[in-house]
């Protein structure tokens, strides 16, 4: 088990598993725990993930004389160890018997990533975002970028590997920023183009990180680009792991430095100042003409605090 590093925990993080840095290079290690009968397996289809029914819901983990009798031969990625047993996540999207049993099974049934955390506890949506990034990513980059020969998968699923030019390939994180900025009493909310959300859903204002930039450096550039707002006093407050396909939400809060708005009209469909007073009621879904993303979201988290004046 991990230690708690942190005091505040998102959707997404808190995977418990040891993602066992060493044991992954040991590649006879992996193919005796992947036949190992304490091992347990987590099928995904179309990334979704299995879930069990049961008093409490959870994880639908497998054996593996379970992927045996379906008939699943894809290849297991290593997720991490927990005490003795090996985890593995296993993609059978192309094995159509396997996937209709589970579906049709009572005791089981798959789920999107981002319905799951409806049911499952804080340590399991990590780890199924650990999956969820893990399959996509290794489903696009079945070929290298250098040289266009078929690669394969080292370190139980932490490297691909080019099998012409043998040129090593590592999964990636996005670094995003997102940033709630404040006036006083008063947030900086905005609504991005393109995403058919309600017309008084509002959220932080977010973007990639580029090449060579601070975070405090994107966190301005973004809330110039899409508000036309400077700011100052860049502060961070937490991270969210986000598996769509797989970025890293790194959450903060900054003062405005300036109070006009000059919007993004091509990626924005508004930007506006809100009160206190009503951030609050979106809060607990009173306000009428204010929604916010839900606790998913790192957004929501960032909102709050400052809502709550727990942000300095």
């Amino acid at each position: 088990m991990r230690n708690n590093i942190s005091n505040f925990s998102h959707i997404y993080a808190g995977n418990p598993l040891d993602r066992g840095d060493v044991e992954r290079r040991d590649e006879e290690w992996l193919a005796t725990k992947a036949k190992d009968p304490k091992s347990r397996f987590l099928p995904m289809w179309d990334l979704n993930v299995l879930i069990a029914s049961g008093a409490q819901e959870e994880l639908g983990w497998l054996g593996i004389d379970d992927l045996t009798r379906l008939g699943v031969d894809s290849t297991a990625i290593f997720l991490g160890i927990d005490g003795e047993k090996a985890h593995f996540v296993v993609d059978i999207s192309k094995n159509e018997v396997a996937v209709r049993e589970l579906r049709e099974s009572r005791q089981l049934r798959f789920e999107d990533a981002r319905s799951a955390t409806e049911v499952l506890s804080g340590p399991d949506s990590g780890i199924v975002a650990q999956a969820r990034a893990q399959v996509s990513w290794h489903n696009r980059n079945g070929y290298c970028a250098i040289c266009g020969h078929e690669s394969h998968m080292k370190r139980g699923g932490q490297v691909r590997q080019c099998s012409g030019c043998e040129a090593q390939n590592y999964p990636r994180t996005d670094p995003v920023v997102i940033t709630v900025v404040s006036d006083g009493d008063r947030c900086l909310l905005g609504r991005s183009r393109g995403r058919g959300s309600p017309s008084n859903r509002y959220s932080a204002l977010a973007g990639f990180v580029d090449q060579g930039e601070s975070i405090e450096e994107a966190v301005a550039r973004e809330v110039m680009e899409e508000a036309g707002i400077m700011v100052r006093n860049v502060r961070y407050h937490s991270s969210q792991p986000w598996p769509f396909p797989s970025s890293l939400m790194i959450g903060c809060h900054a003062d405005a430095a300036t109070i006009d708005i000059w919007m993004d009209e091509e990626e924005m469909a508004d930007v506006r100042w809100f009160h206190r007073e009503e951030v609050l009621l979106a809060l607990t879904g009173e306000s009428e003409n204010l929604a916010i993303p839900a606790p998913i979201a790192i957004a929501h988290h960032l909102i709050k605090a400052w809502a709550s004046k727990f942000v300095t």
